[in-house]
């Protein structure tokens, strides 16, 4: 028998601690000591298995692992606390709804994710923001095809960068871009889980990072430009 989901609960609203560091914007992998998000939580397996049958506890643990991570995605893009906390409730409805459908295709976290990501693209869409959408975002450009690799390091993403200037070009990237950046550089999504939640190939995740990073570069110099004016 289904039960319904553990009662909402207030997600933190401090953003994630692995906010956007200029650092992880210069390499396609990771660094640092945090555990790459397809890390596999202990015990996570048997707590899934218990919420597919039914077990309020387990989603209830389901849920307070995966909160953080999933509230900080919404904020980000969409810039507004209880916005972003309407939306990962949201998320983790569906989440109840959907979670026996779950087959271990992908990793948990990534499918939880993808199912986020649908929840917040579709809100965008209802406020009908003027902001490039993720299908159009995904297309390749005609002097960029969908295989090509970026590997080289994002000089001006390196060093010490004020974080708000930083969080404020991130923020104002278009959504699609947005979207692919936050998921790799913040939240250590490797290329192939992109993929798999946006329905787009590898290449074309790596591309639109590369897009990404171009436009962050150009609002931070930008900003300087405008720092440096008497």
């Amino acid at each position: 028998m289904t039960h319904s989901p553990p009662p909402a609960q207030t997600p933190n609203r401090a953003r994630s601690n692995r906010g956007a560091d200029p650092q992880r914007g210069t390499n396609e992998g990771h660094s640092g000591t945090t555990a790459p998000a397809s890390a596999a939580n202990p015990g996570e397996g048997d707590f899934l298995a218990r919420a597919q049958a039914g077990d309020h506890l387990a989603f209830a643990q389901l849920y307070s692992v995966h909160k953080r991570r999933i509230y900080s995605l919404c904020l980000r893009m969409v810039g507004n606390i209880a916005e972003a906390e309407d939306l990962t409730q949201e998320a983790f409805l569906q989440l109840h709804r959907k979670i026996a459908t779950f087959r271990g295709d992908s990793a948990f976290s990534t499918w939880l994710h993808r199912l986020a990501i649908n929840v917040v693209l579709m809100q965008l869409r209802k406020k009908g923001l003027s902001l490039i959408s993720l299908d159009e975002a995904m297309e390749p450009t005609p002097d960029e095809g969908p295989s090509r690799s970026f590997g080289a390091p994002d000089l001006t993403l390196t060093g010490t960068i004020d974080r708000l200037a930083l969080e404020r070009a991130i923020a104002e990237l278009p959504a699609g871009y947005r979207l692919i950046f936050i998921l790799h550089d913040v939240e250590g999504f490797e290329h192939n889980e992109i993929a798999s939640m946006l329905d787009c190939s590898i290449g074309n995740s790596k591309s639109q990072l590369h897009k990404a990073r171009l436009k962050l570069r150009e609002a931070l110099r930008a900003a300087k430009r405008q720092e440096a004016r008497p």
